[in-house]
């Protein structure tokens, strides 16, 4: 059992997606599979076995080089430019005091998605105050103490086949669900992406069910390649982790803030007990300086943020 869990660790990608997509579920908890070792290793002493114990090192190297880096901190000092994202969730019950917090951030950029039509004049009122400048495009908005331009919705495909295609670009600005905006800052022009990639959903029937979020993923990917700005962050939920091989088109091209240089594995989801880092802060161009999760807030996830230098 020791040496097929420090297999199952070092060769997490050749597992399939064929079925389920279990492939993707393996490296959405791939940190959680380290309780194995402990566990094994109570079972080790407790038959009093030299041979399990010794087993047990393959685990423990495997999951020390995947993520032993992430367990010191990795945070330097200075910074231009700091981030925030947020998923303030469409059930928050408190979408005003969700807004005082954050206009408390420290944020320079503040980015949020899951905005309802209903909660969008409460954030707006919210937090005027402190960001001069903001754009919301369907579900997904960006508020700015520095100026914004070239604003546009981004089509993630979250509408496919002969309906969608038959649906007016207003209809579908509605529930967009990702933006692009150039920030103007002291050391020039900043490209940000804003994104709230679909759902994935684990059923007894249908498995690890990504299809919405994976051809999502895609859509964005093209878009951020696209892009002639050397200077890129995305902030976004994209309901996967950097080790997801859904999200490689994203994660080939940009680097997490919170592996470069955060503290810990960040995790932001479920805001009562976070298991996952499912928020992103991904940089192109950008040294991330630090990154840590924010407070909860009235929403299911915690807010992450980062300070980014030049």
């Amino acid at each position: 059992m020791a040496l097929l869990l420090g297999v199952l660790m070092l060769f997490h990608e050749l597992v399939p997606n064929r079925i389920g997509n279990l492939g993707s579920l393996v490296e959405t908890f791939l940190p959680w599979f380290g309780l194995g070792i402990p566990v094994l290793l109570a079972g080790a002493l407790w038959r009093r076995s030299p041979a399990a114990g010794a087993a047990l090192l393959l685990p423990a190297a495997v999951w020390l080089s995947l993520f032993g880096g992430l367990l010191g901190d990795k945070s330097q000092p200075g910074g231009d430019l700091t981030v925030v994202q947020h998923n303030v969730g469409a059930e928050n019950p408190d979408p005003a005091g969700t807004a005082r917090d954050l206009a408390t951030s420290g944020a320079d950029v503040l980015a949020l998605v899951e905005l309802t039509e209903q909660a969008r004049g409460t954030y707006e009122q919210g937090l005027a105050a402190a960001y001069p400048h903001h754009t919301v495009q369907g579900t997904v908005g960006l508020w700015s103490r520095l100026p914004l331009s070239d604003t546009r919705p981004i089509d993630t495909r979250m509408d496919v086949g002969p309906l969608g295609d038959t649906k007016p670009a207003e209809e579908k600005l509605a529930y967009n669900r990702a933006l692009r905006a150039t920030v103007t800052t002291g050391k020039g022009p900043l490209a940000v992406y804003v994104a709230h990639l679909g759902s994935a959903r684990v059923n007894p029937r249908g498995g690890f069910s990504t299809g919405d979020r994976d051809r999502n993923a895609q859509a964005l990917a093209e878009a951020v390649a696209a892009e002639r700005n050397e200077r890129v962050v995305l902030l976004g939920d994209l309901n996967g982790t950097v080790d997801d091989r859904a999200l490689a088109g994203l994660t080939s091209r940009l680097r997490s803030a919170q592996v470069a240089a955060g503290d810990g594995f960040g995790f932001s989801w479920p805001a009562a007990f976070p298991v996952v880092r499912i928020d992103q802060i991904l940089t192109k161009g950008v040294q991330p300086k630090s990154s840590w999760v924010l407070p909860a807030t009235g929403s299911d996830h915690l807010p992450v943020a980062a300070r980014l230098g030049w």
